[in-house]
Formats: structure tokens, sequence, C-alpha cells
């Protein structure tokens, strides 16, 4: 059965991916995010969307939404004594916030879906959320949250038949991670970090990201997906 999905975020990296696998899915997709021009696939429609700025409300969506997945993200990498306020308020505004706020403002069209498997949410959280690692305060914060927000909203809309889950990354083979890969030897440094001695790539989670929505997953929900390497686990 094909599904109507709302995609936040989805210009590149993960979220690219996620969208290819939708419509390669025959998924009827809609897009919302910061520059929708950048974005050639054919899509049902695509929207202007700024996880910080852009009240959710406005935008014009389905009546009946079967998936929603929230891919906005950021990393930001700095020693605790030079984080700002300003840093910490964006990243928990894109991380968290944002997805929030979304999820708010289209719960009325995900409770009305009769897709077989249940409508869904998937967030992004990252392995920076349970694993201490230097220079991560900020986004260990934002993603944390996502992790809290994932579970609550779990239960609370179980009886909804609503499945929200979340998955957890360590670094992954992405245009906003392009800074930390950007020479053989950071790539080599980056996966020796992992027991597996490799980094994530996009088109792997977003299968999973295809798996979470789909009927397959009718009994999943309130988890937090650890895609790290081992990185969170192994020694």
């Amino acid at each position: 059965m094909n599904k109507t999905v709302l995609i936040v975020g989805g210009n590149s990296g993960i979220g690219a991916e996620v969208v290819s696998k939708c419509l390669a899915a025959g998924d009827d997709v809609h897009l919302v995010l910061r520059s929708p021009d950048e974005i050639s696939a054919s899509v049902t429609s695509k929207q202007v969307y700024d996880a910080r700025n852009t009240d959710a409300e406005t935008l014009v969506l389905p009546d009946v939404l079967d998936t929603v997945i929230y891919c906005p993200g950021t990393i930001r990498l700095k020693p605790f004594h030079r984080m700002t306020a300003e840093d910490m308020l964006e990243d928990m505004e894109v991380n968290a916030f944002g997805a929030a706020k979304m999820i708010q403002a289209v719960l009325p069209k995900l409770k009305k879906s009769q897709t077989a498997g249940g409508p869904s949410v998937v967030m992004f959280s990252s392995v920076a959320a349970q694993t201490g690692l230097a220079f991560h305060a900020s986004i260990s914060m934002a993603k944390a949250a996502v992790e809290g927000l994932t579970l609550s909203l779990a239960s609370e809309l179980a009886p909804a038949g609503i499945r929200v889950n979340a998955i957890a990354p360590s670094l992954t083979d992405t245009p906003l991670a392009a800074a930390l890969l950007n020479s053989d030897a950071k790539r080599e440094a980056c996966a020796s970090r992992h027991p597996i001695n490799k980094v994530g790539t996009a088109t792997g989670i977003a299968g999973l990201v295809n798996y979470l929505i789909s009927e397959d997953a009718a009994f999943v929900t309130g988890q937090i997906f650890k895609v790290d390497g081992g990185m969170s686990a192994l020694k």
C-alpha cells in the first residue's frame, strides 16, 4: 500500500536518500525544506520551511498523512567554554523544537491515516546523546531532547495507533559531515573510532527509515535505533 509521506528536509545526505527510497516505493511524497529549488526529484509538492523560523501551521499539506520523517540536524563541535547561548539555542531549535512543532501541527492528519502498519513518525538523534563525546555538549543536549520526545510521544500516541521511533547514527558520510571527512587521513581517523572500522552511509540509514515506516514495522514503536558501527556498545 502506497503511503502519503511528509519529509522535512531532504535536499541532501540522509534526507535525499529517504526521498529516493520513498519515491521508488511509489509513495506520495511531500517535501518541506529550506531550499526546495535544489530538489529535482519528482515529488508531489515542495514548500519552503525553516525549522527555526517557519510556522508549520501555515504549510499547505494533504488532509491525511501516513508518515512524517524529520531530517533537519546540525553538527556543531566546539569546546564547552566557547559555546554560546545562541549556539545552543540554534541546535535545540533545529533538532528538537522544530521536530516537536512539526509533529504537533500535523498530528490531526496522522490520526486520520488508515495505512497498513499504522501511521508513523521517524526522527533523528545521534550517538552523542547517550555516549559521552568531547566537544559535543550542544548537539548532545539537543539530540537527547529528541530521544525524550520520541519516547514520550510513542507512549502518548500509542492509543491512536501512531508509531514513533528515532535513529541515532554515528558519523555518516553526508554533506553535513563533509568537513570531518574531507581527506583520506580524516576519513581513516573517523573510521578507526568505530569498532567496525567504517563510517556510516546515507543509503544504509535510509534503508532503516524505509523499514520503520513500512507495514513490516507495525509492532515497532518507542525505539532509539543505534546505527553507530558499534561505538556506543563495543570496545
